[in-house]
């Protein structure tokens, strides 16, 4: 399965942003998805995860009440929808996915498939 992640930029500190993944060649609705993020010369960081059935989503704590990931199965569409953001979440965010038998995963390291990421800056 590829991926490409889409709606990054610049905002304000406060601001929102939308970014999109979109799979294409196999089907990705049997796949688990989530979205991390990375600053360069840093760890990724996990964000944010999907179960690959039904709308069980897990959050990092530093994202909890701000965050919102989502998914359009007809579209083969992941969404990430984030509010309230701040200067120290720029980063580079990545969309990902994974079919290693579990609905869901939330570190990074289980994640199998990559897109080239979104790059998301926040002003002060």
């Amino acid at each position: 399965v590829q991926l490409v992640e889409s709606g990054g930029g610049l905002v304000q500190a406060g601001g929102s942003l939308r970014l999109t993944c979109a799979a294409s060649g196999e089907t990705v609705r049997t796949y688990a998805r989530g979205w991390s993020r990375q600053v360069p010369g840093k760890e990724g960081e996990f964000v944010a995860a999907s179960a690959w059935f039904g709308t069980t989503a897990r959050y990092a704590d530093s994202v909890k009440g701000r965050f919102t990931i989502s998914k359009d199965n007809a579209k083969e569409t992941m969404y990430l929808k984030m509010n309230s953001l701040k200067p120290e979440e720029t980063a580079g965010y990545y969309c990902a996915a994974s079919r290693r038998g579990k609905d869901m995963y939330d570190t990074i390291e289980e994640y199998d498939n990559w897109g080239q990421g979104t790059q998301v800056a926040v002003s002060s």
